[in-house]
């Protein structure tokens, strides 16, 4: 039985974001949500919470653990849970450890293309932003990386990669690592996609390569638990005094349902991410086919992680945002490019996290909105 296999009609019920920002007549492909049912094993677990009226706050070390315990079987890491603590969610969990490792006025890296709110919660806390671009293959510059490090107390490393889908190899990750310990840069890892990386690809958590900086990492996007908030912030063992600085109130946000929720999806939701992976593999060779079929004029690198795919359509030579045009012309809504820094120009991002039918009736709506744009 397949999971990503929804009717549309079933789908359009559903009153979260990516389903009610748009009119009906819009296909939504943008906001990382998945059209996926509850893994059972989730629905179980919160079922039964609500069943012993059990809704306060959080308690104990089980996500910790189960974590532990997913880390070790799938990526061969061996993580103590008594160096994570329980966050509200991965970027308020990145927030609190780029305070502990900077101050206001410092510079942070990113890798632009990167997820739009690496900008915008970096400049809220009032530490600059200093970009190492990635190459135009979606690896990490590290030329660019030592250039940035000259001026910056941190970097925010996003791993795997959103939105290019790249999954840093364990290589990469162990010469970061080189780098910032001899430019004394702090390093936090976005890794909340890391039960998403597809066949071909291996995912390195970066703690694994290096003893210091952190890693914030979630249930959240593999089982398609936005709603139930939930996240661990991870030291690395040369970094768990640091860690132990956090304020204890930083836990106070984790919502008690979202622990039961995502240490039942780490611990008893595995076959059902297997199932989901094997899904999502197809689906971005699906999408592969469609646009060399259909639009060859878009640049596709099939992502290595996630579902979520990195669509170059400069060589449409649109005459606006092609995120813009697909919208207006195809009502088909994508993220633009544009907003995800340098690199992000003349590009969308396609959220494939749906069923084969959904993709196709997406790339018809692209092709259908081409005719009316052309120069």
């Amino acid at each position: 039985m397949r999971l990503l296999n929804l009717k549309l009609s079933d789908l359009q019920r559903r009153t979260s974001r990516k389903w009610r920002a748009y009119p009906d007549d819009v296909l939504p492909m943008w906001v990382a949500e998945m059209d996926a049912p509850v893994a059972p094993a989730v629905r179980a677990a919160v079922a039964d919470a609500l069943d012993r009226d059990d809704t306060g706050y959080p308690c104990g070390d089980s996500y910790a653990t189960a974590l532990a315990g997913f880390a070790l079987e799938r990526w061969g890491w061996s993580v103590d849970p008594a160096r994570m603590s329980m966050v509200p969610d991965v970027m308020l969990g990145v927030v609190e450890l780029l305070k502990l490792v900077s101050e206001p006025g410092d510079g942070v890296v990113v890798n632009p293309p990167v997820y739009p709110p690496f900008y915008m919660f970096i400049e809220h806390m009032d530490r600059r932003i200093v970009t190492a671009p990635l190459t135009a293959e979606g690896r990490i510059d590290f030329d660019r990386l030592r250039d940035a490090f000259r001026t910056a107390k941190a970097y925010l490393l996003c791993n795997p990669h959103n939105p290019t889908g790249t999954v840093h190899t364990a290589a990469e990750l162990a010469a970061v690592a080189e780098l910032a310990a001899a430019h004394e840069v702090s390093v936090v890892v976005d890794e909340i996609h890391a039960p998403l990386v597809l066949p071909g690809a291996t995912f390195t958590p970066y703690l694994s390569v290096s003893d210091t900086g952190f890693s914030v990492i979630s249930a959240s996007k593999g089982w398609n638990l936005a709603a139930l908030k939930a996240a661990l912030a991870i030291a690395g063992t040369q970094s768990a005094d640091r860690l132990a600085l956090m304020p204890e109130e930083v836990s106070h946000g984790v919502s008690h349902l979202g622990v039961i929720a995502h240490t039942a999806a780490l611990c008893h939701g595995r076959e059902w991410l297997d199932t989901l992976v094997g899904e999502l593999s197809g689906n971005r060779a699906l999408l592969g086919r469609l646009l060399a079929e259909r639009l060859p004029q878009i640049g596709y690198r099939p992502p290595g992680a996630s579902y979520l795919a990195w669509l170059d359509c400069r060589g449409l030579e649109l005459r606006s945002s092609a995120a813009e045009v697909f919208l207006e012309r195809g009502r088909v809504a994508l993220n633009a490019g544009e907003d995800f820094g340098q690199g992000g120009q003349g590009r969308v991002r396609m959220n494939i996290g749906t069923s084969p039918e959904l993709i196709t009736e997406g790339v018809d709506r692209m092709v259908n909105a081409l005719g009316q744009d052309r120069r």
